[in-house]
């Protein structure tokens, strides 16, 4: 017979409902401070993708999870429905993000670093702007102005959200943000991979994620844990090092000031056993958009305070670099620097539905000074994953929802999103750009030359192309959608 434990308190159904509703009380009672800044500015409300940060397994966080906070904080959100557009194997056919390599392929252990830049519109990058103001716009990035001489980019490259907690799993984990933020959603105690997932597990690589808010803000540590990152660098662990100032470089608002954290990242990696592989996040170029007062004057202003903050990172990164080409671990080492979204744009063309998710994205490896130059083609953040596993010759299988920006051919490639706060999507291939709804096309765009998207050539365009660009966008969605509901995000033997 089962005996209750001892010393463990046995409630009526009546105060069982209160203690829930207490929970539930002072759930919201936190969630509504932190959303308006009474506790902290520099964290975020918790959700539930949180519970991660405490648990080895995603299928474990239902332990530290309690009924009325999950209610609360699902209150809203939109869940997964899978549409039914066509049979499995026919949407298999049209597009598949399960990535097999070659059988001939050889793993070369590389460190790969990731620079998530806050708010890095690719409008600030004189660079890749060569045709605004009548060719005379210089930007405020001088820095990646000069690195891209020696990267590769490409013409037409995009985020797959519009909030930083969308970037990353887009970034690392090759997962667009459709319906939800994937951080809000159920989901996102799903077993996911990530770039470090992969290298952790299979090639016996050491990763680390760092962001130089209070631990636990925004819930990337929690997603770090979760996708693979065997640790996390905070603004705690800032301060525990004594080789620099601690809170004396904390920007009263969100984190340590970019330049000494990027200092501080680059002296840790000197540390790390190689091969490593590990991302920042920065956070300066954030609202109330300010720089350490040593700099006031330094870098030109723009029409919005974000500019003198771009420009304040942008030289940030120039130290980082300048130290990293002095260590042992530079030469063999893969960079790659996107935003984790944009910020509102002021010229026109990036302004409109598309422009709004141009984000600069840039590989550099001094080792391989074969992959320089811009090529043609439409490359998004969810393609960063498979990119770089496939520069180092990956030789595992794994999901990935992007393509490999290198070995999939120019008309093949396409970029996909979801519209903030529509149930649009956005699917852009060759010439054109579709929007659609989830039932039927309701725009097409010849988005090359009609940069402000001002003549919708639906009607116009050829029909063939436009119904196979809906039917590539049904699959993309379709199996997005069941592989979310189906904790089918990691490749199983």
């Amino acid at each position: 017979m089962y005996r209750a434990p001892r010393n463990i308190p046995v409630y009526s159904k009546w105060q069982y409902y209160l203690i829930q509703t207490v929970t539930l009380l002072v759930a919201i009672l936190f969630t509504v401070f932190g959303m308006r800044g009474g506790m902290t500015t520099a964290t975020r409300p918790i959700t539930i993708s949180n519970a991660n940060q405490y648990v080895d397994r995603p299928l474990d966080a239902g332990v530290v999870l309690n009924t009325p906070f999950s209610i609360f904080r699902t209150l809203g959100k939109k869940a997964f429905i899978v549409p039914d557009y066509m049979p499995e194997s026919e949407a298999l056919a049209v597009y598949s993000p399960v990535h097999v390599p070659a059988d001939s392929v050889q793993f070369k252990p590389m460190n790969v670093v990731v620079i998530i830049w806050e708010s890095f519109t690719k409008e600030f990058v004189g660079k890749l702007n060569p045709d605004l103001d009548n060719g005379t716009y210089k930007g405020y990035t001088p820095f990646i102005d000069s690195l891209l001489t020696k990267s590769l980019s490409f013409t037409y490259t995009y985020a797959n959200g519009r909030k930083s907690i969308e970037g990353m799993p887009s970034v690392l984990s090759s997962i667009p943000s459709f319906v939800e933020p994937f951080f809000l959603t159920p989901a996102s105690l799903n077993d996911v991979s990530s770039i470090a997932g992969e290298l952790t597990k299979n090639k016996g690589y050491y990763s680390a994620f760092f962001h130089g808010a209070m631990n636990g803000s925004m819930g990337f540590q929690a997603f770090a844990r979760s996708v693979g990152f065997t640790d996390y660098y905070g603004r705690t662990e800032y301060n525990e090092d004594p080789r620099y100032h601690g809170d004396d470089d904390f920007d009263g608002t969100w984190a340590i000031w970019d330049e000494e954290f990027l200092q501080y990242y680059c002296d840790k990696m000197t540390e790390f056993e190689q091969p490593f592989v590990t991302s920042v996040f920065t956070a300066s170029s954030h609202h109330p958009f300010a720089i350490p007062a040593c700099y006031e004057g330094k870098f030109p202003d723009g029409p919005t305070p974000l500019q003198r903050c771009i420009g304040y990172t942008d030289h940030a990164l120039q130290l980082f670099f300048e130290k990293a080409s002095r260590q042992p671990w530079f030469n063999n080492t893969l960079f790659v620097i996107t935003a984790d979204h944009t910020s509102f744009g002021t010229y026109p063309e990036y302004m409109t539905d598309l422009g709004l998710y141009s984000v600069p994205i840039l590989f550099y490896a001094p080792g391989m000074p074969e992959l320089r130059g811009m090529e043609d083609k439409i490359v998004e953040q969810i393609d960063i994953m498979p990119t770089v596993l496939g520069l180092l010759g990956y030789d595992r299988p794994y999901i990935s929802f992007g393509q490999d920006a290198l070995q999939t051919p120019a008309a093949e490639k396409f970029s996909v999103n979801n519209v903030m706060g529509t149930n649009v999507y956005q699917f852009v291939k060759g010439d054109y750009m579709i929007q659609f709804d989830g039932e039927k096309v309701l725009k097409a765009y010849r988005y090359r030359t009609d940069r402000l998207l001002k003549d919708d050539v639906k009607d116009t365009m050829p029909q063939d192309t436009l119904r196979a660009m809906e039917t590539q966008v049904k699959s993309f969605i379709q199996q997005y959608m069941q592989r979310m509901n189906s904790n089918d995000l990691v490749y199983r033997e």
